[in-house]
């Protein structure tokens, strides 16, 4: 490899890296909350600021804390949802099936329209 080869990789490593310190310190919205809901039917909205501990419908446990919310304990027979890391950007979401429990963040300021929503 030459000397202008080097240069060029060493570019695109560069910008590669800024582009994903970019995603990654961008992400935490501020007024942001967590909303779960129950079967499509909306279950709560919280704080994602408050540290907290939530009971749904007696068969899951959400917890909320440090800015990130993370379901600790579930009643289904996979757990799927309790091994999936904590939530705390803008859209990121939490699933759970077979108690048909989803608990997404949503930040505090409204999207607009995309030109494909029009």
């Amino acid at each position: 490899m030459k000397k202008n080869d080097l240069i060029l990789v060493g570019m695109i490593l560069c910008l590669a890296a800024a582009f994903i310190g970019y995603q990654f310190l961008k992400g935490k919205s501020v007024n942001a909350d967590v909303v779960v809901t129950v079967d499509g039917e909306p279950y709560g909205r919280y704080a994602l600021s408050a540290d907290q501990i939530i009971e749904i419908d007696g068969t899951n446990t959400l917890e909320i804390r440090d800015g990130k919310a993370a379901m600790k304990a579930a009643d289904c027979p996979d757990k799927l949802c309790v091994h999936q890391k904590a939530i705390s950007r803008d859209g990121e979401s939490i699933i759970c099936l077979p108690n048909k429990v989803v608990v997404t963040i949503e930040g505090g300021e409204k999207s607009e329209l995309d030109g494909v929503a029009k």
